[in-house]
């Protein structure tokens, strides 16, 4: 009788947190960013960028998502190590592979699996980037399957190597799979930190 409205509260509280928490990143980086627009002259028509390009960074990172109310998943987290190659100041090309656990809502269930992701990060300002990547996730647990990965987000690369970025990860679940969930996917934070090679 008391136990609908103590969940819908619990459910309100945790998108009100995580609805704060994006917010406080995004504000974070919209600051960064016009810090780095105050100090590019107002002549200049050149987008500033990223360095001279041609170069090789990995980065190793940590990250946590949480998913729309109407998925039959609660949340998820994982680590990556993601190799980056800057074709020009502007453009670099990435690659990653990692591990990721999703957390079924209302039930001890947890789906794992291996993402091995391939993308594309776009420089439109000095050091802020936006980011695409497609690929596939490798299930751990026999009979379980998923086909398709996609992201896209918008993250901030600073000097010392850390990299603060926000993304949509959206699944694809193959319906053949023992663990299957339909299409759904989560809004995600990673911190990484970048090592140049």
């Amino acid at each position: 009788m008391y136990t609908k409205p103590l969940i819908n509260n619990l459910k309100y509280l945790k998108m009100k947190t995580v609805t704060k928490l994006f917010a406080t990143t995004l504000t974070a980086l919209a600051i960064l960013t016009t810090s780095n627009l105050k100090a590019q002259t107002m002549s200049s028509t050149e987008p500033m960028t990223t360095g001279s390009g041609m170069a090789f960074k990995i980065g190793v990172g940590v990250n946590y998502g949480i998913f729309p109310d109407k998925s039959e998943m609660d949340y998820g987290y994982g680590a990556d190590v993601k190799l980056q190659y800057d074709l020009s100041p502007y453009v670099a090309v990435t690659a990653s592979g990692g591990y990721t656990r999703l957390k079924w809502k209302g039930s001890p269930l947890k789906f794992e699996f291996i993402p091995l992701l391939g993308g594309v990060r776009v420089f439109p300002i000095e050091r802020m980037y936006l980011a695409t990547e497609l690929g596939s996730g490798l299930a751990i647990k026999d009979g379980a399957n998923m086909n398709f990965i996609y992201t896209g987000g918008l993250g901030y690369e600073w000097k010392n190597g850390l990299d603060l970025g926000v993304k949509y990860e959206g699944y694809v679940n193959n319906s053949a799979s023992d663990l299957y969930f339909m299409k759904t996917g989560q809004f995600n934070l990673r911190l990484a930190y970048n090592f140049k090679l």
